[in-house]
């Protein structure tokens, strides 16, 4: 991507006012990385209200323009299955965005049917994008990655609806690839 990315100002904060709303609190709690942190994001909160599905899909959607070209969006499941639907909703209410795929990733593969680990219109060869509603270390991202990759796809994009600054960033990079946000700890209200 050359540059930094253009966000509609207006939609991004209705989407920060709907986080602090609704889905921030300031208290200690103990992650899925397995981290003390001194404030909690619930994403679901945001991601399951219809004006959250809009700002998520739409700011992401517009994110995913603004980039090199993919033909799908996925992410693990359960966590990016919604963001999923929204990036796909948005997609649809654009001018070509109807070619625009979607699919999940699961930890494991199926046991019964066709044992399918990836769900979805996925094929080998496929250039996704990765999302990810909050991000901490990318674990379950990074293992989404590794199951794409191993599965013929290529992670062209990985983008989180809310980047925590705690080590996702270089967790990334060092598996050559870079995060992209549509928020991060900055519009928290976190202070010194």
């Amino acid at each position: 991507m050359s540059g930094a990315p253009t966000l509609d100002p207006n939609l991004r904060k209705s989407l920060v006012d709907l986080v602090l709303s609704v889905a921030f609190e300031r208290r200690k709690v103990i992650l899925a990385s397995g981290r003390e942190s001194d404030f909690y994001l619930d994403m679901r909160q945001v991601l399951m209200r219809p004006r959250g599905i809009h700002l998520a899909g739409e700011l992401t959607y517009e994110l995913l323009r603004q980039g090199p070209p993919i033909a799908a969006v996925g992410g693990m499941a359960v966590g990016a299955v919604p963001y999923v639907s929204a990036v796909l909703g948005a997609a649809a209410r654009q001018p070509g965005g109807e070619s625009l795929l979607g699919f999940f990733v699961r930890k494991e593969a199926k046991a019964h049917g066709l044992g399918r680990q990836i769900e979805g219109p996925f094929r080998a060869g496929m250039e996704v994008a990765l999302v990810e509603d909050t991000t901490t270390t990318g674990g379950s991202t990074l293992a989404a990655a590794k199951i794409v990759r191993e599965s013929g796809g290529v992670v062209r994009r990985v983008i989180a609806l809310i980047d925590r600054g705690e080590g996702a960033r270089e967790a990334f990079a060092a598996e050559g690839m870079t995060l992209e946000s549509i928020l991060t700890r900055a519009d928290l209200p976190l202070g010194k």
